[in-house]
């Protein structure tokens, strides 16, 4: 597989004229979170989880707006929301099912599962439907070995799937 080369110094960054760190925002951020941490910098995580809890997801944006608030790079916000599964930068689905891929879950057949639901939905990992409703990922271990193979719907995790299951589950949740 060959690297592809973007453009990252000309490229444009979707923006709206609203902030995303709005000054209560900040001032909830000042008096709340940034005390409980030595530098700026490890006030990060608990910004991005309130940020995405907000939007459904972490704007560019609003991750150039972190960095300067938190006086760090944007690379920096960038390198921490790309690197942990459970950050979007993207709008996902309404119900986020993640299969577990670990080395337990694939010895019980996760990739099945994750067959399963992508002719389900008719989406691959890391899609969303075109409805909105839901968000395929293939993810790592979710600590659950005992369960294999297992899934997280948004958070609740349900164990020792079976196509059966999962069918089940899909088909219980609400529009």
């Amino acid at each position: 597989m060959a690297w592809i080369v973007k453009p990252s110094a000309t490229a444009k960054i979707p923006t709206r004229d609203e902030a995303y760190l709005t000054d209560a925002a900040k001032t909830r951020y000042e008096k709340d979170i940034l005390p409980r941490y030595e530098t700026k910098m490890g006030a990060l995580m608990p910004i991005l989880h309130d940020i995405q809890h907000e939007n459904g997801h972490i704007p560019y944006q609003a991750m150039i707006e972190i960095a300067k608030f938190l006086e760090i790079t944007p690379g920096d916000v960038l390198d921490t929301v790309s690197f942990y599964e459970e950050f979007h930068t993207e709008k996902v689905g309404k119900y986020i099912i993640g299969v577990c891929q670990s080395i337990a879950c694939e010895m019980c057949g996760h990739q099945a599962i994750i067959d399963h639901v992508r002719q389900k939905l008719d989406i691959e990992p890391h899609e969303t439907t075109e409805d909105g409703k839901f968000t395929l990922l293939a993810m790592e271990c979710l600590g659950a070995c005992e369960g294999a193979p297992c899934a997280l719907i948004n958070e609740d995790r349900h164990d020792n799937l079976s196509i059966e299951t999962i069918d089940k589950l899909i088909d219980s949740l609400p529009d």
